[in-house]
């Protein structure tokens, strides 16, 4: 009997490790093989919820690595690719952009170069189920630059990257597509707006807040912190790749946004004002370790999506809205750091 088994990339960083529980319990018929470096954003902790499924296979490994990959596609008989695996840290791409350039681009031609190879050039054959198989590429509303005031970004939007890091994921992004009109190649691309929730590496703004104020540190905001975002639950980003896998069309883009506008500074409060409900310090408010610091070069001024063709093709909803999602994501962090 045919058997899906997708390879996974980047299934211990924050995304993949949210991802790969809640796609087992929904697709009870589907092995997962998890490829990860494991860099310094990558937490193998984030899966042991999974680690005993046998359904689920760990394999630690570089994107770029041609032999590893072509491997783990022949030993494992990879029908799918869903490919999560990229630096993504803005600040380390302005720093050092040539780990961008390596994993995000040529990690990702490995990958869909792999995949042409074993399900187009070697395998021709129907009864292994290869006709049917999909490469998932996912990716950022960053590639498509910023937004003024007003506005939203979806499907049509012209790309405009801005930093090393969203420049290489709109590389990348082209690279994919390129495999569907040239080779005929199953691909579905989905861009997503700033996700948070649990198991976010602790750079990240959200995580940054939460942390910096439990440890009475002072929480760095850039510029003027007016900077905006649409914000997605990392939960809800996983059923919307779900369904863009599942039923997308192929050779299609799906954005997917939470409907959640904030700037930074309505953040950082919100999140001091939750903590001063729900753990409060001896005296005063988290609100006053809030500073502002030197804004970042190049940061974009909004993002924002308009995610009408996800919903209305797809029948895909956001079911968290902000509050809930940051309630939740608080008391992850909060257990997190008081057990650490």
């Amino acid at each position: 009997m045919f058997k899906r088994k997708i390879l996974i990339t980047g299934g211990a960083g924050f995304i993949g490790s949210n991802f790969i529980p809640f796609f087992l319990k929904q697709h009870p018929d589907i092995d997962i093989i998890n490829l990860d470096k494991l860099t310094y954003a990558g937490n193998l902790h984030h899966l042991k919820e999974v680690e005993n499924n046998n359904r689920y296979k760990f394999i630690q490994g570089d994107i770029c690595d041609v032999d590893l990959v072509n491997s783990t596609f022949a030993d494992y008989q990879i029908t799918d690719v869903i490919h999560f695996a990229a630096e993504s840290h803005v600040d380390n791409s302005i720093d050092g952009p040539e780990a961008f350039v390596k994993t995000n681009i040529n990690g990702t031609f490995t990958l869909i170069e792999a995949a042409r190879k074993h399900w187009l050039i070697e395998a021709n054959n129907p009864k292994q189920g290869y006709e049917t198989s999909r490469f998932h590429h996912i990716s950022t509303d960053e590639v498509y630059g910023s937004l003024g005031e007003s506005g939203f970004f979806d499907e049509n939007s012209t790309y405009a990257p801005n930093s090393p890091y969203s420049a290489s994921k709109a590389a990348s992004d082209f690279l994919v597509r390129s495999y569907f009109h040239t080779y005929g190649l199953d691909v579905v691309t989905s861009n997503c707006s700033n996700n948070y929730g649990p198991k976010q590496h602790d750079e990240k703004l959200i995580p940054t807040i939460i942390r910096k104020a439990l440890a009475g540190e002072e929480i760095p905001i850039y510029g003027d912190g007016k900077n905006i975002r649409d914000w997605l639950y990392v939960l809800d980003h996983c059923t919307g790749i779900d369904v863009a896998f599942t039923k997308g069309r192929g050779g299609e883009t799906y954005v997917i946004g939470g409907d959640n506008e904030h700037n930074n500074i309505s953040i950082a409060k919100t999140i001091c004002a939750i903590l001063d409900k729900v753990h409060p310090k001896e005296s005063g408010s988290y609100t006053e370790q809030i500073t502002f610091v030197n804004d970042r070069l190049g940061h974009d001024f909004r993002y924002a999506i308009d995610a009408h063709k996800i919903k209305t093709e797809l029948g895909w909803e956001p079911q968290f809205n902000f509050d809930s999602g940051l309630k939740k994501t608080i008391s992850s962090y909060i257990s997190k750091y008081q057990n650490s």
